[in-house]
This record gives structure tokens, C-alpha cells and sequence, in this order.
């Protein structure tokens, strides 16, 4: 009996933790951020460029698809060059004649990689 509830709830945590975030390439999300909207995405690829001040900041992560800028509220930001992972909001972009600009990720959890 306590194995079958260690077994399922293995399973219950591995399934959460697959529908809670998506791994995805930055392409796909400059390529059609309404899509990604009020979901929780990850990415992971090196820091090309960081901004911070007094815990708060933002910083471009390049997977080698693509660039996307993400805030961060409170953890500071990483150094250029540091390989991280990054999940977060999607939040509203600019976009001008079908082109995307300024597209931009809300930091929920971040790590090194």
C-alpha cells in the first residue's frame, strides 16, 4: 500500500511539473508572443547584455535562436556571459507592420546553468 502512494504521488509531481512550464526557444516566442501569454515559459541560454540597480534590472538572454529581455524585480541581475535558465511571463510587446519588438519575460525563477 505505501509503495503504490509513493508511485503515484512520483507520478503527480513529474506530471505537475511538466504541464506548470513549457521549455521553449526564444524564436518560437519572438516568432508569436500572444501565444505564450499569461502562461509560464522557460528558457535558457547566455547573457548577452544586463542592467541592474538595487535588486531590480533586466538583462538579454541568447539561446542561439534568438534575444528576449527579461525583468527581473528583487534578485538582481546576472553577468554578461553567465549561462542561465529563466522562466517567467511573457508580457506585451511592441509590434509595428508584423514586426515584433521589445518582446519581454517577467522573471518568476531563474538559475545557473
Amino acid at each position: 500500500m505505501t509503495g503504490k502512494i509513493v508511485y503515484l504521488t512520483a507520478i503527480l509531481i513529474v506530471a505537475l511539473s511538466l504541464v506548470a512550464c513549457e521549455r521553449k526557444k526564444i524564436a518560437e516566442i519572438n516568432a508569436d508572443p500572444g501565444r505564450y501569454m499569461n502562461k509560464e515559459v522557460a528558457v535558457a541560454g547566455h547573457v548577452t547584455q544586463s542592467i541592474g540597480a538595487l535588486g531590480r534590472g533586466i538583462y538579454q538572454v541568447d539561446d542561439g535562436s534568438g534575444r528576449l529581455w527579461v525583468v527581473t524585480n528583487g534578485r538582481g541581475v546576472p553577468s554578461k556571459g553567465a549561462r542561465v535558465g529563466v522562466k517567467g511571463h511573457v508580457k506585451p510587446t511592441i509590434t509595428f507592420l508584423g514586426v515584433n519588438y521589445a518582446t519581454v519575460m517577467e522573471e518568476t525563477d531563474r538559475r545557473a546553468e
